[in-house]
């Protein structure tokens, strides 16, 4: 019930923050954030069910083709979900990476399946990536750092109440 309500929140701020736009492109996909996130955490069965869902949701409320989205988000989460497991993903250099790669595979199917139907083209795709697969990094290594911060820092409090 959790990831279904962190999925939400990361839909609902990431179509709120729609009309920060860079060159036509979001600078961070706060729902690729979560799907990488619950790869690395949950496994990959868990970011497939949850990208797909929340690609879809996008798509819907896109102009885009309906299906994209939730294909290039249900195989970052499958990918990057199969290697959190096979890998030792706890460190901030591998966390770095797998969301830089994440990112950019996210970025060049899901650019590259709309350039294939023909249905869209794409002004400067390469600065695209890079500054959302950026912004994705900066993002998902601070949600890191706070996410596993936050259960010692609430024991912590506890005991300095109890100590009072």
């Amino acid at each position: 019930m959790r990831t279904v309500g962190v999925v939400l929140v990361a839909l609902v701020l990431q179509t709120m923050a729609a009309r920060f736009l860079v060159g036509g492109s979001a600078v961070v996909d706060l729902v690729l954030v979560v799907v990488v996130y619950l790869a690395l955490t949950k496994g990959p069965v868990t970011s497939m069910l949850a990208g797909s869902a929340a690609g879809l949701v996008q798509d819907a409320l896109s102009s885009g083709v309906i299906g994209i989205g939730g294909f290039t988000k249900l195989l970052v989460g499958f990918l990057v979900g199969s290697i959190g497991q096979q890998f030792i993903m706890t460190a901030a250099l591998p966390r770095f990476a797998i969301f830089l790669v994440a990112t950019l595979l996210h970025a060049a199917v899901f650019m590259g399946l709309y350039m294939l139907i023909g249905f869209r083209t794409f002004s400067s795709p390469f600065t695209a990536a890079l500054s959302q697969a950026v912004g994705n990094v900066v993002v998902g290594m601070i949600a890191f750092t706070i996410i596993e911060a936050l259960p010692g820092a609430i024991e912590r409090r506890k005991l300095s109440r109890r100590r009072k």
